[in-house]
């Protein structure tokens, strides 16, 4: 009898196995990740290993990674010169093989995500996009510069106005870090995904991205390792090496396994092929200490401090670096770069000096005063950018009057935000403008064809406050 009972027991757990095996959904990978959508932002938030990570992010956000791709189709050809299958042939020459395998896995798993949803995209699609930054911006000026020399000047963007800051420049004493992202509307206003990541291996991490990517791209993360990471572009920056590793390869492995500064240094200058040039800067909770890294392909600088503001606003300060790897002219007063830098140490250093924290983070990022004229404006003087209203336009970014480009979201934590995983995102200008796409072309339909088929409004959102696992 008690033989009968058990051969009964094995049979009834074998069934619920089969049956449990037999009725899991085709998406099991999904795992528990889940999808939000609020106040202009997705969140998303992906576990486990590379593949499944990919391919929940393929999965939950198809349709926007779709439409971005679309966009760059359209997009690049006028604004770079060159097409999708050129940046195709650039991931398959030389930017996949420099992809780290658990980052191929990852990519190959939004691959799948998006073919589940019907997507029929490849991997050099996702790698491409993911080189977004870098190669329109720095491998084709390089391939231009071979061509006519000079003919590259003016091509690496212009990106983000941010500061991070500690001692007695915080109203604890302790860091504060915010960030807002200047680029192209077309591209920019896409740029809305809330991504909490956490990986099998590595550390958790929250970052702002774009549908996609496997980097954040404009740079503003927080890790449960306690390090805070940000960036500013080096206006006019020229180099490019084809052989070395891609820059959203480095950002990702910085966000991922850095556990100190140091971590995140050794990481980004180690192979380093001088994509999207930057001033990172960088912040551990764990000893209270901040660090502004100049990055370019031969030169970079480290500073470093538990007492001190970086700010960044595009321009580079290294004179080695400036001479060598720039055109940029620092003593030119009227370029975005320089008078964003004069307002933003006005803020920073003066104005909010000891008061740093979240609710001024969130001013700073919004300002509208323009030192260069002295005046409230909207134009590309102010930290809060509006080149769309600029009769002049950015020439320092290649970019014509009224180029509808500059702000297009922010993002502010503290430490004790941090120690939380949370931070505060702003959709859409951070001063709380709209943007409204319609209007603008009608009064300047010099850039209808060439954006006009997918400029969309950009309205301003609250700040939101995100949290990991929320």
């Amino acid at each position: 009898m008690k033989l009968k009972i058990t051969l009964l027991a094995l049979l009834i757990a074998g069934a619920l196995f089969y049956s449990c095996k037999t009725k899991a959904p085709t998406d099991s990978r999904l795992g528990n990740a889940t999808r939000e959508d609020k106040n202009g932002w997705i969140y998303i938030h992906l576990a486990g290993s590379p593949s499944d990570i990919g391919y929940q992010h393929g999965y939950l956000v198809a349709k926007e990674i779709d439409t971005m791709i679309k966009v760059l189709q359209y997009y690049l050809p006028p604004s770079s010169g060159k097409d999708w299958a050129f940046y195709r042939g650039a991931a398959q020459r030389f930017i996949w093989k420099k992809i780290d395998k658990e980052y191929q896995d990852e990519i190959k798993g939004i691959v799948d995500g998006l073919q589940a949803k019907g997507f029929k995209y490849d991997t050099l699609d996702i790698a491409a996009m993911n080189a977004y930054y870098e190669l329109p911006g720095y491998y084709v000026p390089m391939l231009m510069e071979k061509a006519k020399p000079g003919s590259g000047d003016n091509r690496a963007p212009g990106n983000c106005s941010a500061f991070i800051a500690t001692g007695s420049y915080t109203k604890d004493h302790k860091i504060v870090i915010a960030h807002n992202n200047w680029t192209d509307y077309i591209v920019g206003e896409r740029w809305n995904v809330i991504a909490d990541i956490k990986p099998a291996k590595g550390n958790e991490f929250l970052m702002d991205t774009g549908p996609g990517f496997i980097h954040s791209g404009d740079d503003f993360l927080i890790t449960k390792s306690g390090i805070l990471i940000t960036e500013t572009t080096i206006t006019q920056f020229k180099g490019y090496d084809t052989t070395k590793t891609p820059e959203f390869v480095r950002a990702r492995r910085a966000a991922q396994y850095s556990n100190s500064i140091d971590d995140a240094v050794k990481i980004m200058t180690t192979d380093n092929n001088g994509g999207y040039a930057n001033d990172w800067l960088i912040g551990d909770t764990k000893t209270n200490e901040v660090a502004k890294l100049e990055l370019g392909l031969r030169d970079f600088k480290l500073w470093r401090s538990k007492d001190t503001a970086f700010i960044g606003t595009n321009f580079a300060s290294d004179p080695k670096l400036i001479k060598e790897e720039t055109t940029f002219d620092v003593n030119d007063k009227t370029t975005s770069p320089n008078a964003r830098k004069k307002r933003m140490e006005q803020l920073v250093h003066v104005q909010y000096k000891g008061k740093l924290d979240d609710s001024t983070g969130k001013t700073i990022e919004g300002d509208h005063f323009d030192a260069l004229n002295n005046k409230s404006a909207y134009d590309r003087c102010v930290i809060d950018g509006h080149v769309d209203q600029d009769p002049l336009g950015c020439k320092e970014f290649h970019e014509g009057p009224f180029f509808p480009m500059g702000a297009v979201q922010g993002k502010v934590t503290t430490a004790a935000l941090a120690s939380k995983m949370q931070f505060w995102a702003h959709m859409g200008h951070p001063g709380g403008d709209d943007f409204l796409a319609a209007p603008f072309l009608k009064a300047h339909p010099e850039y209808a064809k060439s954006q006009g088929k997918y400029l969309r409004d950009m309205k301003a959102y609250p700040w939101t406050l995100f949290t990991a696992n929320q």
